[in-house]
């Protein structure tokens, strides 16, 4: 642990779980430069349809079967730029960002009551445009929102596909038990990243933040310019809501097939360690598949691009 995270660490040593924070922090991808960052590049271009609305905007891609896509917390929309050829020669793409990730303005995610604001935002996109039930793919806290989607909205969501992201994080702080215990970590969370709006982020921990999230230099880098593009404000709360959020109770009621991707390594615990995590956490879903992809990090889309475009393809032709 280098000096930064040690500092940290210190500042109140009676909460044995806020070094937890760090690798919270690592499992989702969260903190990265926030200085020297550089726009996005994306496939997307100024001649696209671009949907705003208060808590996301939507670029709108290609002809065909509609496909929604999320990206996570602090990314933009350009985590799907590697898939997004492919799949506009036969969809109609919907590429969400969260307002205030990617550089975008915050507008209504200042306010508490962000993860609702999402799903309700999308539920007005799928409804406006009478989409009917359309594929959802969530990475992330993006996963947690398409659980949230298909839970609340079913007839929105034909079938999800998750990457890497639980009904319930709070298994990773070390087992704890539900929300209510979450609940301190989370304000904490909340407090530390917000506390680097508009300040530049400490760049070892940075890199080491990153090199736990993404396997690849390349993938290190772009993400590292994403989540410095970030408003940490917005960052801070969101996180502190999917603290906070445990779907595992209702899972049970969500009726679309649900295919969740998990990475996994050798150095990691290996596949059968982490399949029987997710395994165990999405027991409770009627129709779930857990896939594992080798040999790769959170960013499953950067580190394994042409395994996770099979996955994708596979999953929408299902």
């Amino acid at each position: 642990m280098n000096r930064v995270v040690r500092c940290l660490c210190r500042r109140d040593s009676r909460l044995p779980w806020f070094a937890m924070l760090i690798a919270l922090l690592a499992v989702n991808g969260f903190f990265r430069h926030a200085h020297a960052a550089t726009a996005p590049t994306s496939v997307a271009t100024a001649a696209d349809t671009l949907v705003q609305m208060d808590h996301i905007s939507v670029q709108v891609l290609g002809r065909g079967s509609p496909v929604v896509l999320i990206p996570g917390l602090s990314s933009p929309r350009a985590t799907w730029d590697g898939v997004v050829p492919e799949l506009i020669k036969n969809h109609r793409v919907y590429l969400v960002q969260v307002n205030g990730f990617g550089g975008d303005d915050p507008r209504a995610n200042l306010q508490p009551g962000i993860l609702d604001g999402i799903v309700a935002d999308l539920h007005t996109l799928i409804e406006s445009r009478k989409l009917g039930a359309v594929p959802v793919v969530g990475h992330s806290m993006g996963g947690l929102v398409t659980l949230r989607l298909a839970r609340e909205h079913p007839s929105d969501v034909k079938k999800a596909l998750i990457v890497d992201a639980l009904p319930f994080l709070g298994v990773v702080w070390g087992g704890l038990p539900n929300a209510e215990a979450a609940k301190a970590p989370a304000e904490m969370m909340r407090a530390q990243m917000a506390g680097l709006y508009g300040k530049p982020f400490p760049p070892l921990l940075a890199q080491s933040i990153a090199r736990q999230n993404a396997l690849k230099p390349a993938s290190q880098e772009k993400v590292a310019g994403w989540s410095g593009r970030a408003d940490m404000r917005v960052s801070g709360q969101a996180i502190y809501e999917d603290m906070l959020t445990d779907l595992r109770p209702e899972l049970p009621k969500i009726t679309a097939p649900i295919t969740v991707l998990v990475p996994w390594t050798e150095a990691r615990g290996g596949e059968e360690k982490m399949l029987g995590l997710y395994r165990a956490q999405y027991a409770g879903a009627p129709h779930v598949t857990i896939r594992g992809v080798g040999d790769s990090g959170h960013f499953i889309m950067l580190d394994q691009p042409d395994v996770f475009e099979r996955a994708l393809m596979t999953f929408l032709a299902g």
